[in-house]
């Protein structure tokens, strides 16, 4: 019964590896609840500063912010959003396809690429592919804080404000539901004129400014951008534990299914065998 006892080893194995994918995909599945409400809370914040800046910008069209101005630098900036860990299905394999793909069109045109990687995974595929890293955050935990995700960014932001980049653009993946998420790359700066008019709502407000319009709307600005990469890091925490609660899940069934089959497997070894040793016990009374 050699076959008999490798199969229970095989069979054991498996419902090891299954103890720790059912254990991962419950762990996920907690913490996929609060990144959902961390990234449902930050939304209206966002969008709060959004409307605030598109009003001032409409009572003040005679100043317009260094983030809004376009350059023609022959340079674009990637923040580049990913997981430290793995074991979430293909969801960093997407956005990384996305953000391979736009930088051969913008390499293609003549465009030199400098990227900021948010995650231990991007970082990772960023080198291995030889772009030009200029700063990373890794080990952000399951809470991203602002203050480490800043550093790193401010170093594209001021790139863009001195005029060394043309554009800066966030790749990260959005959340949809706990089935869906999809891969994005959006536009960070220059901001457009349109997303503010549209956070403005039609309507022309009258302020007053302390100390004064200018020295406002450039506050209110940068802690829009900072809100906006915020908010990509969010989605993406919150992409990653619903992709990895699926990805464990579908694990575990699958181990399930391995098991049984090799259940069928050993019960069909151990017929054979018991069945030869009764033929040859019936062949030996026979020849008595």
């Amino acid at each position: 019964m050699a076959a008999g006892k490798e199969i229970r080893g095989k069979i054991k194995s498996v419902e090891n590896t299954k103890k720790i994918t059912k254990a991962m995909e419950m762990v996920a599945a907690s913490k996929m609840r609060k990144a959902q409400d961390r990234m449902r809370a930050a939304r209206p914040y966002a969008e709060k500063v959004r409307q605030i800046t598109g009003n001032l910008s409409r009572a003040n069209p005679e100043y317009t912010h260094p983030f809004m101005q376009t350059n023609d630098a022959k340079a674009v900036g990637f923040v580049v959003v990913t997981t430290d860990k793995g074991l979430c299905g293909g969801m960093n394999t997407n956005v990384l396809r996305a953000v391979t793909n736009q930088l051969k069109d913008l390499q293609a045109q003549g465009m030199g690429i400098e990227t900021v990687a948010v995650g231990n995974k991007g970082l990772g595929f960023l080198n291995r592919i030889g772009a030009k890293v200029v700063s990373s955050v890794t080990a952000l935990g399951d809470t991203p804080h602002l203050e480490k995700l800043i550093g790193p960014v401010k170093t594209l932001i001021d790139a863009y404000t001195e005029g060394r980049v043309s554009a800066v653009y966030v790749a990260y993946t959005k959340f949809i539901n706990t089935m869906k998420q999809e891969a994005v790359v959006e536009q960070l700066l220059p901001l457009s004129a349109s997303d503010l008019d549209a956070g403005a709502g039609g309507r022309d407000w009258d302020y007053l400014y302390e100390p004064d319009a200018q020295t406002v709307i450039d506050e209110l600005l940068v802690r829009y951008v900072e809100a906006l990469v915020y908010q990509a890091v969010a989605e993406n925490m919150a992409s990653e534990q619903s992709a990895r609660m699926v990805a464990m899940k579908a694990a575990t069934d699958n181990a399930g299914n391995v098991i049984n089959e090799l259940k069928l497997v050993y019960n069909k070894t151990r017929q054979a065998g018991i069945t030869k040793e009764l033929s040859e016990i019936v062949a030996g009374a026979a020849a008595v």
